[in-house]
């Protein structure tokens, strides 16, 4: 971990200066309601537009950028070994123009994610080639990173000394981590019995208080938004604007990653929908500073047991968000019944001309097994992507030569039970459903006879 200071930024953090053009640039919230558009200070802890109840932005009016300047400082900057340059985050400070300085920032190094060609994968969807933007190699294991660590400086910038998350395993996981790194006090509230114990482990091993409220995760974010403005506590679930801003960077590292050339798809699960969010907001700003050429459409991918935001694109009433009461999936990251971030993303998906699909617990568990057979682990939502690609590619919606990139959230070791039912034929739907082994891999028992092993390996 390093939190940087003035003397790390004398010594490379700023070795490239920004390029951007402030002369009528400031920073500010902004609420997302179209027929608000309230401003309010940055230094505001408010979560929701005062005045309509809406979301909130960040905004930057009046930013401008010399595109290939910028592009080559960004480039420039990988070459660099200070702290902010490492981060795959703080490196694209020029689109995340927030802080006054970076004084107080905390980076564990997170982003700089690899994008994985998996020619496996792409046979089985039918496709002549796709990659995968992995963000399981994030320092704990998820995209949550690249979100928290500005969250976290914000909270630094308020004066803050307790955040809370509500969390379904990642988010507690990088809130805990990143908040121990800055000094803070740690507050993780869980849905008692509903997290993979992968996930679990990190929140206590990090240093968190962590309560199991009897209750789903929409039911729980409810009153900890109440416990949080009672007890003057930081809320850093992606509610909180400022998290939104790190996660567009994912965007802006997969952009630079493939020199500027935007694929035609971009696929990601939906949970609470913040990453949607994110990567429309980026793709839009990325556009209209003259980064890239054009947007990629966005596909998000629900799991059936918890997909609200395909009932809302498949409604004719967009205006209310159909609400799942019991969400249901094993893939625990997006098992969310009344995302916050709804309004946003379909304003993302729509902008982009893309679309929501759902899959079934046997598509996600059999494409996971697939994303395995190409060498790149992953945990269960971030399967959701692949068994979507598999879908629209049957209906026609996405075409055999389409350039295609795939977000993975986490990391394989996030719920390795899952994997170890799978292969075995133990694992089961939350219905109780048995799901079929389709790929399995089980392990065999065998005796200690060489013997015996090379007849069976014969």
């Amino acid at each position: 971990m390093e939190q940087t200071d003035e003397n790390s930024r004398n010594r490379g953090g700023d070795a490239h200066p920004p390029v951007i053009i402030k002369a009528s640039m400031q920073a500010e919230l902004v609420c997302f309601n179209a027929g608000c558009r309230a401003r309010f200070p940055l230094t505001e802890v408010i979560y929701n537009c005062p005045r309509c109840g809406g979301l909130l932005e960040c905004g930057y009016p009046g930013r401008a950028v010399d595109p290939p300047a910028l592009k080559r400082t960004w480039r420039e900057r990988r070459m660099s070994n200070a702290p902010l340059d490492r981060s795959g985050v703080w490196r694209y400070r020029e689109m995340i123009p927030f802080l006054e300085s970076y004084g107080k920032v905390v980076t564990l190094s997170e982003g700089n994610t690899p994008v994985l060609d998996a020619p496996h994968a792409a046979a089985w969807v039918g496709l002549d080639q796709i990659a995968f933007k992995h963000q399981g190699f994030n320092p704990t294991g998820s995209f949550k990173d690249n979100g928290m660590t500005c969250g976290v400086a914000q909270a630094l910038r308020l004066g803050m000394k307790r955040v809370a998350c509500v969390s379904t395993g990642n988010t507690s996981a990088s809130m805990a981590a990143y908040a121990s790194a800055a000094g803070l006090q740690p507050f993780i509230f869980i849905p008692h019995g509903n997290i993979s114990y992968g996930k679990l482990a990190q929140a206590l091993e990090y240093g968190a208080k962590t309560l199991q409220v009897e209750a789903n995760f929409d039911q729980i974010l409810a009153l900890v938004r109440v416990l949080a403005e009672r007890l003057g506590i930081y809320l850093l679930n992606s509610i909180n604007p400022f998290r939104i801003e790190g996660q567009k960077t994912i965007m802006v590292e997969l952009m630079d990653q493939r020199d500027w050339n935007p694929p035609d798809w971009i696929v990601l699960p939906g949970g609470n929908l913040g990453n949607t969010s994110a990567f429309g907001k980026a793709l839009r700003e990325m556009l209209d500073l003259g980064l890239i050429s054009r947007i990629p459409r966005l596909a998000v991918i629900q799991a059936e047991g918890a997909a609200p935001f395909y009932g809302l694109m498949h409604s004719s009433n967009r205006s209310e968000l159909p609400k799942v009461e019991h969400p249901e999936t094993l893939a625990t990251a997006i098992r969310i019944g009344d995302p916050v971030s709804w309004p946003k993303a379909l304003h993302e998906v729509e902008t982009s001309g893309g679309i929501v699909e759902k899959v079934t617990e046997q598509e996600i568990a059999d494409a996971k097994a697939q994303i395995g057979l190409c060498g790149i682990g992953c945990e269960p939502a971030s399967a959701a992507t692949l068994a979507g690609i598999r879908k629209l590619r049957a209906a026609g919606v996405i075409e055999r030569n389409a350039d295609v990139v795939a977000v993975l959230t986490g990391n394989l070791l996030k719920d390795p039970d899952y994997i170890y039912r799978y292969h075995t034929g133990q694992l089961a739907a939350p219905s109780g459903q048995k799901l079929e082994s389709t790929y399995g891999n089980q392990p065999v028992v065998v005796p200690n006879d060489p013997d015996r092993i090379a007849e069976m390996l014969a």
